[in-house]
């Protein structure tokens, strides 16, 4: 038998963290060192146990029978460690640190106030913004955070609704000069439109409108797989697009944008704020979390946002709730 009385726990943290993340490089990545060093972990942890805990392909990690018997029996002593450490070394001082969120486009002012408000009331704490509209991993890119609307495709995650949004159709002024406005949802299949392609494809529209749910199977000249650069097209007059309403609001303010059968709609899609399944929450990424559960549901309802008037208390309100 192997002796393992003085196996170091750093390279028990590294293989968890390793299974949790699915790849070497995405824990070699958020710990900042080589991959090569994270793989040697993991080799030395083998090596010490005299077991194979995971089976290495090009393609995947998989655990073994007793990398699955392993993991079990040390996930949950090592939580309780970085949490019972985490908590301590925050004691008697002001909450710091990284929070890295993944969010689309922040077309909407609002929305961009409710990070620069968090971020005054918590100036130790550092908001990394991932400002894309494709759905990241967040375990391998080391995401805390992400805002994400429509149906979720991960069941795995831990998701929060924090409210509902409506999209409805949108043309830049020079395109309706152009080609002139669609006077029946019908009469979009003779219209270019400016088409978002997700994770499922592409699909046809059905919107809510005056005659119940009607569907209409479009084409235009240009597919886009991110939000922003749909937006950014129909701006440039290329056709008529479905986007969320809180992403073209002030688009419409200053009249670069105009509402096409505005008595069509999609209602109902879900906003999301997601996260990782972990068992430990640092303080700095559940105090940004309360804050956005609480402030976003008054943006995407059309009330004023907190952060549009003087508060009756500020983000720190939260902290007791968030510990």
């Amino acid at each position: 038998m192997r002796a393992t009385n003085r196996l170091d726990l750093n390279l028990v943290s590294t293989f968890a963290r390793v299974v949790e993340a699915g790849s070497f490089t995405a824990v070699a990545t958020a710990l900042g060192t080589p991959k090569s060093s994270v793989s040697r972990a993991v080799l030395r942890l083998e090596e010490a146990l005299g077991v194979r805990l995971l089976q290495r392909t090009t393609r995947k990690l998989t655990l073994t029978p007793a990398g699955e018997r392993y993991l079990a029996d040390v996930r949950g002593p090592i939580a309780r460690v970085a949490e019972a450490s985490d908590e301590v070394s925050e004691m008697g001082r002001e909450p710091g640190g990284l929070v890295r969120v993944s969010t689309a486009p922040m077309e909407d002012r609002a929305i961009a106030d409710l990070f620069a408000a968090f971020a005054r009331d918590y100036q130790k704490i550092r908001i990394e913004l991932v400002v894309t509209s494709r759905r990241v991993n967040l375990i391998e890119e080391n995401i805390d955070l992400a805002l994400r609307a429509g149906p979720l495709d991960d069941s795995t995650l831990v998701a929060r609704k924090v409210g509902v949004a409506e999209l409805g159709l949108y043309a830049a002024p020079s395109y309706l000069e152009r080609r002139g406005h669609p006077r029946t949802f019908a009469a979009l299949t003779m219209h270019e439109c400016v088409l978002h392609k997700t994770a499922s494809g592409l699909h046809p529209w059905r919107l809510a409108g005056p005659r119940g749910v009607e569907r209409v199977t479009v084409t235009g000249p240009i597919v886009a797989d991110d939000l922003g650069s749909v937006r950014q097209l129909t701006l440039a007059g290329v056709g008529i697009a479905l986007m969320p309403d809180i992403v073209v609001r002030a688009d419409l303010e200053r009249g670069a944008l105009v509402r096409v059968l505005a008595a069509y709609a999609l209602r109902g899609a879900p906003v999301h704020l997601v996260s990782a399944p972990l068992r430990h929450v640092p303080v700095r990424v559940k105090l940004l979390r309360d804050f956005l559960l609480r402030e976003i549901p008054k943006r995407l309802a059309g009330t004023p946002c907190a952060v549009d008037r003087a508060a009756p208390r500020s983000a720190k309100a939260s902290v007791a709730r968030a510990i």
